[in-house]
């Protein structure tokens, strides 16, 4: 069993979700997920007790969360010695027209931060109508109508949601595996089965 620590940053909790998510796909496969939000890290966090270390952040007026800015700066060095995962959280990850923003803002994190993960998801993200105030609701409208093509409808007050929910299963999938592999682990649950049975 390995242990996986997923450090996000989330605005309106999509990228929360979405951290739950990959957590319940890791430990499904047997391994230990912790998941703690960048502003809330606990002070006597070690990196150094975790096999591997995933962050996740949404971004907002194109960057990501400053906690998750900090926290990968902080640790850059652990970071970069260790297994390591970056998924970033947009609606220019809703569709394959906005993947080169989206990944110009992952290119620019990494930029700013220094540290090069072994992979990288991007996932849309989703609009939470519910949540937002009036001015906050139209201003949201007008980015979505520009980035997104053919935009479900929604009234005022519902939330729409451009997840990947397979996307984001394979993509812990895809980190769980390389982990093990670079640390020669066989998976828990693959423990005294033979494949070719």
């Amino acid at each position: 069993m390995l242990s996986f620590l997923v450090c996000y940053g989330t605005g309106e909790g999509q990228t929360a979700k979405i951290t739950d998510r990959i957590g319940g796909a890791l430990a499904a496969r047997g391994h230990d997920a912790t998941t703690v939000d960048a502003s809330e890290l606990p002070p006597d966090l070690e990196l150094e007790t975790f096999d591997a270390v995933l962050v996740g952040a949404s971004v907002h007026a194109g960057k990501q969360q400053p906690a998750v800015r900090e926290f990968v700066r902080a640790n850059r060095d652990v970071l970069n010695a260790m297994p390591t995962a970056f998924f970033q959280v947009s609606l220019s990850s809703a569709e394959e027209q906005g993947a080169e923003q989206a990944a110009e803002y992952v290119e620019r994190f990494f930029e700013e931060t220094d540290w090069h993960p072994d992979r990288i998801g991007y996932f849309g993200g989703a609009l939470r109508y519910s949540e937002y105030g009036f001015l906050k609701r139209q201003l949201m409208k007008l980015i979505a109508s520009r980035t997104i093509s053919e935009l479900p409808d929604a009234d005022d007050a519902g939330d729409v949601e451009f997840t990947d929910w397979a996307a984001v299963e394979a993509f812990a999938a895809d980190v769980a595996s390389f982990v093990e592999g670079r640390l020669g682990v066989t998976p828990p649950e693959a423990d005294g089965e033979d494949p070719l049975e």
